[in-house]
């Protein structure tokens, strides 16, 4: 496939073969969230954002796996670097009780394991004073982490404040933080003591002209919630405060500038732990490396995972536990492909420019769809690749995703009626306008 030219080609999504695919995995799968049945040929041609599936369609992926595959399908700046990489048996080790080492000397690794993802982390979080990572499976055991370590660290403290929208995860303890649909909290137990408040998206709100409710009378319901005497909510006893910067399931919202500067200012008032889930948002999908970095927070913790293909949780050192085993996981530092994709990736973003790649590229987006003006679009928004197209209703938002598809551009919902893209982060000029020619005709097609 030679990405220069690639364009999709569709005869029919999902095709006779995906079709006995989906259904052979589903015969033993337990019910799980799958969009449509779209089934990768992982023996076909692909490369960056182009894929071919079982029946040989060619499709332009705007999901890059919701961001677990930050530069798309093959792509050469991670597998010419992976090529060197003679595979061993067992390639996961139980990475809690052992070291792992490619032979190298170690100022000199060509292929950086655990012990060089975590360097690259570190470097990447020194604005924020960070100096510490726990490596995991995934972000929710990259959340469970950062729960553990803030609850831990406040000693004693029982409270956790999370918000209107979010999502953190499946695995029962994030669960207890998630405010974006009902049913992933349905049945379950939850953590005591979390507090949820709105998450201020309203761009023009100020503390005395607020519409989202987290500004009333001029002050925060959040602050009221910690005065010293009007409160019920005692700081001392507040172990974190946790947000998404920019939220993902809750619909790829962008809070308030004076949402963040008051959380940075009650933050600093009342010395809370602060964690930023940057599952994501982070490893520079949004321009930046981190989303924090574009608001005044900051942060204490912050979760990352997806592009990292393993969970991360990054810190101070004086915040994580002192005693061995406090936190949650066999195989994390012991992945050893996985650990060296996200090093080679953060590698990537840094040598080729890919966080300024993302920041035009998504300007490029934003400007193309608001010019064609296309029926029932009610809002376009984002920050770098992290886009969002939301529509007047979720049955047009249903319908759009649909008709992208059946043009061979995939796309993923969030929130109710939203619609986000997510091109890798090398995304060219030209695959930014593929794309937006596909999305257009499919709103165009069910207006």
């Amino acid at each position: 496939m030679d990405r220069e030219t690639a364009t999709p080609d569709v005869e029919a999504m999902p095709g006779q073969r995906a079709r006995q695919w989906a259904e052979r995995h589903r015969e033993h799968a337990a019910p799980s969230t799958y969009v449509y049945d779209f089934v990768w040929d992982t023996s076909a041609p692909a490369e960056g954002p182009f894929c071919t599936d079982v029946d040989g369609n060619v499709l332009l992926d705007f999901t890059s796996h919701v961001a677990a595959a930050p530069l798309g399908y093959n792509n050469p700046k991670i597998m010419d670097p992976l090529a060197e990489f003679d595979l061993v048996d067992p390639l996961k080790i139980a990475g809690q009780d052992f070291y792992v080492s490619s032979g190298h000397d170690y100022d000199d690794d060509p292929l950086p394991g655990p012990a060089g993802l975590m360097e690259r982390l570190v470097d990447a979080t020194d604005h924020y004073g960070m100096d510490t990572v726990f490596l995991s499976n995934s972000g929710a055991e990259a959340v469970e982490n950062a729960l553990k370590i803030s609850y831990d660290h406040s000693d004693g403290g029982k409270y956790g404040v999370t918000f209107d929208g979010a999502f953190h995860g499946r695995t029962l303890g994030a669960l207890s933080l998630n405010r974006s649909k009902e049913v992933y909290r349905r049945k379950f137990p939850e953590i005591s003591g979390i507090h949820d408040m709105p998450y201020c998206d309203d761009r023009t709100c100020s503390p005395d002209s607020c519409s989202c409710g987290f500004f009333v009378d001029d002050t925060s319901r959040l602050r009221e919630k910690l005065h010293p005497k009007r409160g019920h909510i005692n700081p001392e006893e507040l172990s974190y405060i946790i947000l998404e910067p920019i939220q993902g399931e809750g619909g790829y919202r962008i809070p308030s500038d004076a949402f963040m500067r008051e959380l940075a200012d009650l933050v600093d008032e009342y010395d809370i732990t602060l964690i930023a889930d940057e599952i994501q948002s982070g490893v520079g999908r949004t321009g930046k490396m981190w989303g924090s970095d574009h608001f005044p927070i900051e942060p204490d913790v912050i979760t990352a995972a997806k592009s990292l293909r393993v969970g991360a949780t990054i810190s101070r050192e004086e915040i994580f536990p002192a005693e061995k085993s406090r936190l949650s996981s066999t195989w994390g530092a012991g992945d050893i492909v996985a650990s060296l994709q996200g090093a080679l990736t953060l590698d990537a973003i840094e040598e080729y420019d890919l966080m300024d790649n993302a920041v035009v590229r998504g300007e490029q987006f934003l400007e193309t769809m608001a010019d064609a003006d296309l029926p029932g679009v009610e809002d376009l928004r984002g920050k770098g690749l992290m886009l969002a197209v939301e529509f007047e209703t979720k049955e047009h938002r249903d319908a759009v995703q649909e008709a992208a598809l059946k043009r061979g551009l995939l796309t993923l919902a969030c929130g109710y009626r939203v619609l986000r893209i997510l091109p890798p982060l090398d995304v060219t000029e030209r695959e930014i306008s593929l794309g937006c020619d596909l999305l257009g005709e499919a709103i165009e097609a069910v207006a």
